[in-house]
């Protein structure tokens, strides 16, 4: 089975772009899989994942707290983040940023608050 960019699901939260490819919707049993496009300035809230998350940079850089360790990506890096860990994304540059991003599906997130959210493009 195969998702275009013309059947992926877009979502805008937070001033991002998460354009969804795989998801149970899509066919996708137990992965779910989107690039994110993120503006330049973007600052996320930083949040606590349920499943663990690998992240992977397609074009310019990213600074992403994670765990109380600040990491620094570009294109070709990659970044595991485990269950329970909590990470923010920022884009400190001028131009957006994009990266694919892979996890479970039924990844749920906290955020500093207490709220939880459930991303529609995990399920």
């Amino acid at each position: 089975m195969a998702t275009t960019p013309s059947e992926a699901v877009v979502h805008e939260p937070h001033g991002a772009r998460f354009v969804s490819y795989a998801t149970p919707r899509t066919g996708s049993a137990q992965l779910a899989a989107w690039r994110g496009e993120i503006p330049a300035g973007t600052r996320a809230p930083g949040h606590t994942v349920s499943h663990e998350e690998v992240l992977y940079p397609l074009t310019g850089t990213l600074r992403l707290p994670l765990d109380g360790e600040t990491h620094t990506v570009a294109p070709g890096d990659a970044v595991i983040v485990n269950a329970g860990s909590t990470l923010a994304v920022e884009n400190p540059t001028d131009s957006t940023a994009t990266m694919w991003v892979t996890t479970s599906v039924g990844l749920e997130a906290e955020l500093a608050d207490g709220t939880r959210i459930t991303p529609p493009w995990t399920h």
